[in-house]
């Protein structure tokens, strides 16, 4: 009975030979990726002057700094109209920054979409344009802004758009192209025009979309548009970093707190919009 068992086992292992083979002769080549990784990424350590002993020494330093920042000190009056100045700059720079960027995307994502252009050159330097602008870092564009029209917030609403302009463009082609052609198909049968296509078939399907994209972005954007200002563009990035450089650490946590509280009643907002709206309960 047991030779038999044997036998068994011998013939199954002779007819699927590949299964029994050795873990690394079966996946020699995953792990040869996996060793050339950690090869890379060991190198990149030693390049990069990544030290153990070095991130223990800044963790010890982080809580001093943590230390520093607790309790959060609002400071004067005068200076809590300075920081709800700053905030309102911030929210109105992301405001402007992500409508000026989603309507200017708005048409060109049809430009960019592979069924609502027909000419290929058009949609490649459509979508090349989107890589270009999207590629270049927020801070860029504010430093680049902040050259052409002078510091403040106008800049910052520039190199919001600037850099959404390419992400919208992006998200609102990529909607265009996934949308059901069966309505567009039922209004041109009906004799209508391409024209009329899109507007009834295609953009009532993909505006819930699109509104759920805005919304995200508005509340990135409030989280961004608290950097730039660090540059020069604007908001309560300025505000920080001269919190910082003069060691006024209760202030910049009373500073951080109220950034925090503002997105997340941005977030709690937009999620309700978003219910009301496109009828999806957000998570």
């Amino acid at each position: 009975m047991s030779g038999g068992v044997g036998t068994d086992a011998s013939a199954v292992r002779a007819r699927h030979a590949a299964v029994f083979r050795p873990y690394y002769r079966q996946h020699g080549r995953a792990l040869a990726v996996l060793l050339l990784a950690v090869a890379l990424w060991l190198y990149g350590a030693s390049a990069m002057e990544v030290s153990g002993a070095r991130l223990l020494n800044g963790i010890g330093e982080l809580g001093r700094i943590v230390g520093l920042m607790l309790p959060p000190d609002p400071g004067s009056v005068a200076a809590v109209l300075v920081f709800a100045k700053a905030l309102a700059e911030t929210l109105a720079i992301a405001l402007l920054g992500t409508l000026g960027a989603a309507v200017i995307a708005f048409p060109l994502g049809f430009l960019a979409a592979r069924n609502t252009t027909v000419s290929l050159i058009l949609r490649f330097f459509a979508r090349r344009s989107f890589d270009t602008l999207r590629g270049v870092d927020i801070l860029i564009w504010a430093l680049v802004w902040i050259n052409v029209v002078g510091l403040g917030p106008f800049a910052g609403v520039l190199a919001l758009i600037s850099s959404d302009v390419g992400s919208f463009g992006k998200l609102f082609s990529e909607a265009i192209e996934a949308a059901d052609q069966k309505a567009v198909e039922g209004v041109l049968s009906t004799g209508g025009s391409r024209s009329a296509a899109l507007r009834f078939g295609i953009v009532p399907q993909l505006l819930p979309v699109w509104l759920s994209q805005v919304l995200y972005f508005f509340e990135s954007n409030t989280r961004s548009a608290s950097i730039i200002g660090i540059v020069g563009a604007g908001g309560v990035g300025l505000v920080l970093s001269e919190q910082i450089r003069t060691l006024e650490f209760g202030q910049m946590s009373f500073m951080i707190g109220l950034i925090w509280l503002t997105v997340s009643l941005i977030d709690l907002a937009c999620s309700r919009l978003r219910f009301a709206v496109i009828g999806t309960r957000a998570l």
